[in-house]
């Protein structure tokens, strides 16, 4: 992938644009339009940083980058799209130089495109149906979809033109929504529009959820999650940090005691999966969801500053190959390890993580041992990792989720030396509410079950989507579900004024 600069980026734009803006385009023309890298800090610079990596389009790369879309009548991107933004449009606003009215149509569908242009894969999801990159026999040749929405969403915020959503009129009920991440912000927003009393609760000193402590600054700057919550805020969204449900009250206390009329639960899946091996309780040994939190919450990397340490590493082998495991490998990075490895049990070709998180990786010096998993941790004499034991494999027959599972190869045993392991194969759910709410069903994983289109649990007026219902999923997904919750609710609370 490499680093792009975006002077140089933008001169050749520029160039396409004068090209191409002054006639009718064919459809093959368009697609002959080269698609638009976007510019990245240089690798030597940035990996001494927790800035942002992705430095974004500039006016001309995203008005060309427009030109590629062929706006198909039947949309296919729109399918692809869990939320239904209607990509066409917004794309040809774009075209026309109307960033405004593009984000306005964007705004339609998600409130949280600042959000979704950075971190949503939009390459198994919008993109992927996309018909150019079908026609060029590549995803990666696509019309750059969420490039586009991250440039309309930062325009609006840099010229302080964001407009508060209209509120209906008050309706007399009270929803609380409980957690502050993806799905919970857009439930929040969407039974805010329709006049509802909305209170947020969050169980930790910060809003955002999975947004301000999993994910690193140099992808998600925290800048623009809180602006996020400004507008929540400037909506008349209320909100309550430090409240845990469960503990602070329960979910029937909401309800019977504090005179809620429906709840939505996305409290997410924070609760960080084992290995179960030999020396997880060695000093050295970290979860993803920890190291990952106190670095992006407690902002650890700024030493003598922060009120949590982070732990000095010199060596790191993380576990996993998702997002999560490239970010934390990325973070050990700029924490001050001299050498990270990703081991993955895998090849490369199965890695559930962006191609483009792992290709920053990569860039980065981040080294990769797939095909291995570790059999145990073990340890010096004071307690402290000095390496671990790891075991070669190779792939068998596809498991449930279709991927090939990995087999172990007897007699392939190697030792890696490091002094910190961080594991990030996963989270489940917490939990914290199911045993502490009678009458709250839940699967075998404790996520909570839900009716499909309405994500209605089964507890009358309570609500769930996100993270605690799908396990981890993205973003979108999670305000797609918190969407559906909220029109199921709205009518929900209707009946009962009808009554």
């Amino acid at each position: 992938m490499g680093s792009f600069n975006l002077k140089e980026l933008d001169l050749e734009a520029q160039q396409l644009w004068e090209n191409y803006s002054t006639k009718e385009l064919t459809n093959r023309e368009r697609m002959a339009i080269p698609d638009q890298h976007m510019a990245t800090q240089e690798v030597a610079v940035r990996v001494t940083n927790m800035e942002e990596v992705a430095l974004g389009y500039s006016e001309a790369q995203v008005r060309v980058e427009a030109l590629r879309c062929l706006q198909c009548k039947n949309a296919p991107c729109i399918t692809g799209c869990p939320v239904q933004i209607n990509i066409p449009r917004f794309i040809a606003l774009v075209g026309e130089g109307k960033f405004g009215e593009a984000v306005g149509v964007i705004k339609e569908s998600s409130l949280l495109p600042a959000i979704c242009g950075r971190v949503c894969p939009q390459e198994v999801q919008c993109q992927l149906p996309c018909t150019v990159g079908k026609s060029l026999k590549s995803v990666e040749k696509a019309v750059n979809i969420g490039r586009i929405e991250r440039f309309v969403a930062d325009w609006e915020m840099q010229k302080g033109a964001t407009k508060v959503p209209s509120i209906a009129p008050p309706t007399g009920k009270k929803v609380a929504v409980v957690g502050s991440g993806p799905a919970s912000m857009t439930a929040a927003a969407d039974l805010r529009r329709a006049g509802h009393q909305v209170v947020m609760f969050e169980a930790l000193h910060k809003t955002g959820g999975v947004l301000v402590y999993g994910i690193p600054e140099f992808r998600l700057p925290k800048e623009i999650v809180r602006r996020e919550f400004e507008t929540l805020i400037a909506m008349g969204v209320e909100i309550e940090t430090n409240f845990l449900v469960g503990r602070t009250s329960k979910l029937k206390e909401l309800i019977e005691s504090e005179g809620f009329d429906a709840v939505f639960l996305g409290t997410g899946a924070g609760l960080p999966r084992f290995l179960k091996i030999e020396g997880e309780n060695l000093v050295g040994v970290f979860s993803a969801n920890e190291y990952l939190t106190r670095s992006n919450l407690m902002k650890a990397y700024e030493r003598g500053k922060a009120g949590t340490p982070i732990y000095n590493s010199k060596r790191v082998a993380v576990f996993g190959g998702g997002n999560v495991a490239m970010d934390a490998a990325r973070t050990a990075l700029r924490l001050g390890a001299e050498n990270v490895t990703v081991v993955y049990r895998r090849s490369e070709t199965e890695m559930p993580a962006r191609r483009e998180e792992i290709e920053h990786a990569k860039e980065e010096g981040i080294e990769f041992l797939f095909l291995h998993a570790p059999l145990k941790i073990l340890g010096s004499e004071k307690g402290r990792v000095r390496g671990v034991e790891l075991i070669r494999c190779e792939l068998g027959e596809p498991d449930a989720s279709g991927r090939r599972s990995p087999v172990e190869i007897k007699g392939s045993e190697s030792l890696y030396p490091c002094d910190t392991v961080i594991v990030a194969i996963g989270n489940d759910s917490n939990p914290l509410v199911k045993q502490t709410t009678e009458g709250l069903v839940v699967n075998k994983r404790g996520n909570i079950v839900v009716e499909e289109e309405t994500c209605k649990t089964s507890l009358e007026g309570v609500y769930a989507g996100g993270d605690i219902v799908l396990g981890a999923a993205t973003v979108i997904l999670a305000m797609g579900q918190g969407r559906r919750a909220a029109k199921a609710m709205n009518q929900y609370l209707e009946g009962l004024a009808d009554n």
